[in-house]
């Protein structure tokens, strides 16, 4: 790790990045064959870092109090509000106003990850700012959000034998400063190999300690003592997670910062053990983030197999290239329960 918090690739980055495509492609292949909604529902391994029976029972979030809006003129029809229309500081609550999130995920430089990768975020924000504008609607805005691969999973050890590697700090403040210009939020997304995800969340704090900053946790990457990524799906215990969440709630409240984003990735019922003692923390606006992908029909068998409404909002991943026949932004709106964060990969 260097001193700026950031461990950055070495001159083997070319090899770095054709492996990183090769373990992508790998574990395209393993989800094919194991996510369905069959299997979505069932039991899996051991979670990775599961722990005996303790962890911090759950707590409900308050509800999210209307924000202040500017009244419409007499007899006008209301307008949707356009996407990134916050004003120069984030919103108290993230989903306050019942706000719609619409985030691109990737990572930087690099299109093989996702579409975020595909420009850079000035040029970026345009495409995604009209592919939010669609799920808009009058009593419903829209909030665009960039999440970016900050930790990003290896099929090889590294120097550090965690199977994963940080990227520069430079593109994660380039990615800060994006967020301020365009009103956007920055979800930082970690695939941790096989380190816990409090000791990589720690080495971003410096990027977390911004208002707009919060945290994603790709469940799929969290590997145990003896598995590589792209070979098997990972999974974390409750434990885990409460551990993360209650470390940056600290940050949240010791910082008075606006409440914080905080995301779990999922397409398994397996990929979180104990999912009923994960802690729902107020400080914190925390999504159940549906990721499976095929037909709209193998999508939506996954979101009702996998999701806990109950505890979480709702949250659903398009995918550009691995879906069949991409769901419209009218399709997703229709969903029940509803989504209220979409990300585009």
């Amino acid at each position: 790790m260097t001193s700026s918090g950031a461990r950055t690739p070495g001159p083997g980055l070319l090899l770095a990045v054709a492996v990183t495509v090769a373990l992508l492609v790998l574990a395209v292949m393993v989800r094919v064959l194991e996510d369905d909604p069959a299997t979505a529902a069932g039991e899996g391994p051991t979670p990775a870092g599961a722990t005996a029976p303790g962890a911090p029972e759950a707590t409900e979030d308050p509800q999210e109090p209307a924000e202040p809006a500017e009244p419409a003129a007499p007899g006008a029809t209301p307008a949707a509000p356009r996407a990134g229309s916050l004003a120069q500081q984030p919103p108290r609550f993230v989903f306050g106003n019942d706000r719609t999130l619409v985030a691109y995920y990737g990572t930087a430089g690099s299109g093989s990850l996702g579409v975020l990768g595909e420009g850079t975020p000035d040029r970026i924000i345009g495409r995604l700012t009209r592919a939010a504008d669609a799920f808009a609607r009058p009593d419903r805005p829209v909030q665009v959000v960039f999440e970016l691969i900050v930790t990003i999973a290896d099929a090889t050890p590294g120097p550090d034998g965690d199977y994963s590697h940080d990227i520069a700090r430079s593109e994660v403040e380039r990615y800060v400063r994006a967020a301020r210009r365009h009103d956007a939020l920055l979800l930082l997304d970690l695939q941790p190999g096989r380190a816990s995800f409090v000791d990589v969340a720690r080495r971003w704090e410096w990027a977390l300690r911004d208002p707009r900053v919060g945290l994603a946790l790709d469940l799929e990457w969290r590997m145990g003592r003896h598995e590589v990524p792209g070979r098997v799906i990972g999974s974390v215990d409750a434990a885990e997670v409460n551990e993360v969440s209650l470390w940056l709630a600290n940050i949240q409240r010791r910082l008075r910062l606006p409440q914080k984003l905080f995301v779990l990735h999922q397409f398994r019922t397996s990929m979180i053990g104990r999912i009923d003692r994960v802690a729902v923390r107020d400080r914190l606006a925390t999504v159940q983030h549906v990721d499976g992908f095929g037909t709209p029909e193998q999508k939506l068998g996954t979101y009702r197999a996998v999701l806990r409404a109950d505890r979480f909002r709702p949250g659903f991943k398009l995918f550009y290239d691995e879906d069949v026949r991409l769901m419209r932004p009218a399709d997703v709106l229709r969903i029940k329960p509803r989504v209220r964060f979409v990300s585009y990969q």
